[in-house]
This record gives structure tokens, sequence and C-alpha cells, in this order.
């Protein structure tokens, strides 16, 4: 009787939990501390602050690190690739797979040197825009059509000098404008989960 009883329980908060709206919240970076506190690794920064806002830790799992996180009944997936930054897309892919994520509840967070350093760009689909990661992952989902969100870093280099620049580490000026940024990338993507793309765009694109 009793064994009945818990394995009713079991079989609906399963069933809940197949029910509950998930989300693959991806940042990209290279993850290897020699890339800790680069340009290049905002990605990975905008989804580690969300997972400390709720003490959400971080777990090396296959092709990547994850850790999970809730949000007004939605539960979003944060991954940080582990394929480095330019051959993402084989572990978007497989996450995508594993937890049943549609493509239009993937959000790609990425780095932009054709944007002002802390402005941000949400977009329901795209060019790579030469970006090496972007190109990967369009070619392991086989579309451009993804939602991706670009974090400005700037493009105060000389030419010849992007490289360096994008794998640099932050100015001591950029670093104090930075935990701002991080959070407003992360409300921009926490709206993209409840209110929707469009409304998120007019309200954070700038």
């Amino acid at each position: 009787m009793w064994k009945w009883i818990h394995s009713l329980f079991v079989k609906n908060d399963r069933k809940g939990e197949e029910n509950v709206m998930k989300y693959l919240i991806v940042g990209l970076g290279n993850l290897h501390p020699d890339y800790d506190d680069t340009r290049h690794n905002i990605g990975f920064d905008v989804v580690d602050v969300m997972a400390e806002e709720q003490n959400a830790p971080w777990k090396l799992v296959n092709l990547g690190a994850t850790a999970e996180i809730k949000y007004r009944g939605r539960k979003l997936i944060l991954l940080k690739p582990s394929t480095y930054m330019n051959r993402s897309g084989k572990s978007i892919r497989y996450w995508m797979q594993k937890e049943n994520v549609p493509i239009e509840r993937l959000m790609v967070v990425v780095d932009d040197i054709h944007l002002p350093f802390g402005s941000l760009r949400m977009r329901p689909k795209g060019s790579d825009g030469g970006h090496n990661g972007l190109k990967d992952i369009q070619e392991y989902l086989g579309s451009h059509e993804y939602p991706r969100i670009k974090v400005g870093i700037g493009n105060s280099f000389y030419k010849g000098q992007q490289s360096d620049y994008v794998l640099g580490k932050w100015s001591e000026e950029e670093r104090k404008s930075l935990p701002d940024i991080l959070q407003k990338a992360g409300d921009a993507i926490r709206s993209f989960t409840t209110i929707g793309m469009q409304q998120t765009m007019s309200k954070y694109n700038g």
C-alpha cells in the first residue's frame, strides 16, 4: 500500500518536472583559468552571476559545466561549454537534445566588438558576424535562427591587435562597470523567458 502511494507521488513529481518550461542559457567562453577575467569570456561571466544570485552550484558534466536556476515557474539550465569558444556548437546541440529544449528557448550569450562597451543587443536570429563561436553553433544546429544576446566589449584596439584585445584582461575602468553590465544582461535573459523576445528587445536593446 505505502509503496504504491510512494510510487504515485514519484510519478506525479516526474510528470510535474516534465511540464516545467525549460530554457538553455549558454554563455560562450573558454573554460580554462588562463581566460578568466578576459573580454572574450563575458558570456561565462553573465551566467556565473545568474547562478551566483541563486547560490546554484556548477557541475562539471559532459561537454561543459551546468547549473540550474528557477525563475517564475521556468527552469533555466545554464551552460558553459568546455569545448572552447570556437567549438561551442557540439556542446549546445548535445544539451538541447538531452534536456529536450527547442531552439526558440535557447539563448546564447556572446561578446561583440562591434558594440560599444556595455551595450546589449538581443536578437531572435542573425548571421555569425565573423564570430567563430556563432559560426560553429550555426553549423551544428543547421540554422542561424536561434536567439542570442550580444554584450558589447568595444573595439579600442589598433589594426592587427584584435586578438590581443579580445583575449586581454579588463581594464580597471571597465572592471568598475562590469557588475552592472552583467546584472543587466541577466535581467534581459530572465525577461526573455517570461515576456518574450519582442518586448525584451524593446526594453533592453541599446
